[in-house]
């Protein structure tokens, strides 16, 4: 699992699925096709990620027969905005996908963001507890595109339910107080709370 230390501006978002058409109909996008759907999406992480910032991609880059054009894969990675890219590996990323010049790859890390600088879980597919849970830190997930928002501390990035932008861990943390907390933290972390509020399962 991978520590990050750096302090840069951190933007998070899943599931691009950048020259996949099908996803526009699996997922009700709101385009035409895949080409307007790119188009949308790298406009909208240019409006957001700034020449310095970090841009955390968590998972399913991208999917369909024009990821199998190498050149037109290359072209899409060199569009991506920010001065690093990561990506977090989801289950369309094979090796195509991970060879592209990301600052990393890897299948989990840890990052550390927010006020209270705790190491933050990322990973594509949402969980029930992970490291540092009880001491406050997020998971953070994509994969279930507009299926799941999350429970209280653990928040779906996908753009499906971001209106198709990055976002950033302010964000992240004020929708979290809109979601309910996991029905079972109770039995993986018994006697924990969450950011030291009380709990009220759904």
């Amino acid at each position: 699992m991978r520590r990050n230390e750096l302090h840069k501006r951190k933007w998070y978002c899943a599931d691009p699925h950048f020259g996949h058409d099908a996803i526009v109909k699996f997922c009700n996008r709101p385009f035409k096709n895949a080409n307007e759907a790119d188009e949308v999406i790298l406009r909208n992480m240019h409006e957001r990620v700034g020449p310095e910032d970090q841009l955390w991609l968590l998972g399913d880059f991208a999917l369909g027969h024009k990821k199998l054009d190498k050149n037109w894969l290359r072209e899409m990675f060199n569009r991506l905005p920010g001065a690093e890219q990561h990506l977090i590996v989801g289950n369309h990323d094979d090796e195509i996908i991970r060879s592209l010049p990301w600052a990393s790859v890897s299948h989990m890390a840890e990052v550390r963001d927010g006020e209270h600088r705790h190491y933050n879980t990322l990973f594509h597919y949402p969980m029930l507890t992970w490291n540092n849970s009880r001491r406050g830190a997020y998971c953070l997930f994509g994969h279930v595109h507009d299926n799941f928002l999350g429970t209280r501390n653990c928040v779906n990035v996908g753009l499906d339910v971001w209106d198709f932008y990055p976002v950033s861990f302010d964000e992240i943390e004020q929708r979290s107080k809109t979601l309910h907390v996991n029905k079972y933290w109770h039995e993986v972390e018994p006697g924990t709370t969450i950011f030291g509020e009380q709990i009220d399962y759904y």
